[in-house]
């Protein structure tokens, strides 16, 4: 009796060392997985204030609420299903996969870099303030939420996807356990960062008004930085884009045959990463340094055609408007034209008329009539 009670007490111990292992292996995993999603989160809670630009401030904190639910929609219920079955049964598409969101990536990095040097328009549409009341307020409010959770679900695709990646040779349920863990641990961070970003410039007003000189001195502090605390996550967040897309570039062509450029880069590394001491931190930043190089190239020649093209759609668009403005003002004049009077019965004038014409052009007569007006 008392031996099965030990044995049983040491397979309750082994389960134990092992329900910790694995737990271990689950935030060993899911610190990589977020580690190498960075990029996107940083960019992620450098977007999400934009769209509460402007809103009534005791709604702020509601529509971030109801963005950040619907941010765990997309990656929980949508995007994580979808990247399981993907991994499971053709996991070659992984890779493919990962680089078009690292070309997106990179795009959208070069882009903004573009939009800053004036190259191209900033895309942003003019925010349309409310004359209609609450009824009207609630409808933008949800048009809000709509185009920020559409934008959240292009970079939790690629959060999720880069997650994935790094735990692409876990079996299927510490997979989707890693992935749960990051969607929430990302979630959480970002929107509740973005709460906080979003506030404080009112947090910032309430402590300027305490008697305190020292808290009126603190409030003004965040009230000033506000602007340039989002500028510089906009800045951060653009290198971060490029610097993430162009590792998963470098990565990408290498596993899919292409060996230059990561062979390059490894190269290059392999000197500085030998320094006793700071030879990891070294070789991290060569590895960062070509990357970001990688992905500003990448996106500019992605951003560059995509530019064109849509010019030269811009193009022939305003040349069939040209044209077919130009047959317009051509069948104008045909159909606009008056009718010949002198063909019209009902065109004769009033011979008693004529003095009312003065100078200016004679009657029409029809004919045979003129020289018997003119007789009489």
């Amino acid at each position: 009796m008392a031996g099965g009670l030990f044995a049983l007490l040491d397979d309750v111990a082994a389960l134990v060392r092992l329900s910790a292992a694995s737990l271990d292996d689950v935030a060993a995993g899911a610190s990589r997985a977020g580690v190498k999603a960075a990029g996107v989160v940083v960019d992620d809670a450098a977007v999400t204030p934009k769209f509460v630009e402007g809103v009534d401030p005791k709604r702020e904190l509601p529509i971030i609420k109801r963005i950040a639910f619907g941010s765990l929609i997309n990656k929980i219920l949508i995007i994580l299903p979808i990247i399981l079955l993907l991994s499971e049964f053709v996991p070659w598409l992984l890779t493919p996969l990962l680089m078009v969101g690292g070309t997106y990536l990179c795009f959208e990095g070069a882009e903004k870099i573009f939009e800053k040097f004036g190259w191209v328009e900033h895309h942003e549409e003019p925010k349309k303030e409310s004359k209609h009341g609450k009824k009207d307020d609630g409808n933008a409010e949800k048009k809000i939420v709509r185009s920020a959770i559409t934008t959240d679900f292009v970079l939790s695709c690629e959060i999720m996807v880069i997650a994935l990646n790094e735990v692409a040779s876990e079996g299927l349920l510490p997979r989707a356990i890693i992935l749960v863990v990051v969607a929430l641990a990302i979630t959480v961070g970002v929107y509740g960062s973005v709460a906080l970003i979003v506030k404080m410039d009112d947090i910032g007003l309430h402590m300027a008004q305490k008697e305190k000189p020292s808290s009126q001195k603190f409030g003004r502090f965040l009230v000033k930085a506000m602007p340039k605390l989002l500028g510089g996550l906009s800045v951060i967040g653009t290198f971060a884009m490029l610097w993430v897309g162009g590792h998963i570039i470098l990565v990408g062509t290498d596993e899919l045959g292409f060996h230059a450029l990561y062979d390059f880069v490894h190269h290059l590394e392999e000197p500085v990463a030998a320094i006793a001491g700071v030879g990891g931190f070294l070789g991290w930043l060569v590895n960062t340094f070509f990357s970001l190089i990688l992905g500003a190239v990448w996106g500019g020649i992605v951003a560059g055609i995509a530019i064109g093209f849509t010019a030269l759609l811009k193009s022939g668009n305003k040349n069939d408007k040209d044209t077919a403005t130009g047959a317009n003002d051509a069948e104008v004049p045909a159909e606009t034209a008056p009718a010949d009077d002198s063909a019209d019965p009902s065109s004769i004038a009033d011979p008693s008329s004529t003095a009312d014409h003065g100078a200016g052009p004679k009657p029409n007569y029809a004919p045979g009539q003129a020289k018997d007006a003119s007789d009489s």
